[in-house]
């Protein structure tokens, strides 16, 4: 018998502008603590919200505490339903903190969940996404996957081999996009895009980058190389001008704008 079960790839589409992407990322203060990323500006998460509206971002991801209490509905929720703290030590493992039903009730269009794969409790990560998906699709909501690679057998987690491993997991696993790191250039990258096949790639943002043109030019390779787009944190709100840079990034994304050719905001 053949199951009823089957793949929507409209799941997506609140988080899309013809077929791109960008999304801010403010999970980091479970997952790295407030002394890490924030300063007096960023460490309100309304300053975020904010920035996610006038920005012309797509989507933003929060953990559940964050939107129950700031989330305006402005822009497409993503409710993050798993994290864990920078103070354990050891492999890595992240579990589930919020139900797919409570992220729906406060307004979520899709569930985030990070998977670090490599880890000696990958298995867990994996099985615990396996039924949040699931429920998600039930549910109407997409499915997003972090995946890491991390742990004591990933010697290079920007390897393309390893980034490729990633994207695949994520397809395999049934995940609406996955979320991985930039391998450093757009032939490597372009490999980790195909091995996700339909599931959609979006290009972590990662740590403040050292300039701006350093970054766009990560952004660039990444959407040459097929990505969908972005989530993006740190480059956009610990920038002194995060509007701006959120502009040129939209230029970048949606219009194809070459780097070199950016005008530079002031970092």
């Amino acid at each position: 018998m053949t199951s009823s079960k089957r793949f929507t790839p409209n799941l997506m589409d609140p988080f899309l502008r013809n077929g791109k992407s960008m999304i801010l990322a403010y999970d980091q203060g479970l997952e790295h603590g407030p002394s890490a990323d924030f300063d007096n500006r960023n460490i309100d998460p309304a300053f975020i919200v904010d920035i996610a509206s006038r920005g012309g971002f797509n989507g933003i991801a929060l953990q559940k505490g964050v939107a129950e209490r700031y989330y305006d509905g402005k822009v497409p929720l993503i409710v993050k339903v798993n994290g864990k703290s920078a103070l354990v030590k050891g492999e890595p493992i992240s579990k589930q903190t919020c139900s797919v039903e409570y992220a729906l009730s406060l307004g979520a269009k899709a569930v985030g969940y990070t998977i670090y794969l490599g880890s000696a409790h990958e298995a867990e990560m994996f099985a615990e996404f396996g039924r949040i998906q699931e429920e998600a699709h039930e549910r109407g909501l997409a499915a997003i996957t972090w995946v890491y690679p991390r742990g004591g057998a990933i010697a290079n987690d920007t390897a393309k081999d390893v980034v490729a491993y990633a994207a695949r997991a994520a397809l395999e696993l049934g995940a609406d996009a996955a979320k991985i790191k930039y391998t450093g250039d757009t032939q490597s990258f372009s490999w980790a895009t195909k091995a996700a096949g339909k599931t959609k790639v979006f290009m972590s943002g990662g740590p403040k980058a050292a300039t701006d043109d350093a970054f766009l030019s990560q952004v660039r390779g990444a959407i040459d190389a097929g990505a969908t787009g972005i989530a993006v944190g740190r480059n956009v709100w610990q920038h002194s001008e995060p509007l701006k840079m959120a502009d040129l990034l939209k230029q970048v994304v949606f219009e194809n704008l070459q780097v070199a050719a950016a005008p530079k905001p002031s970092s």
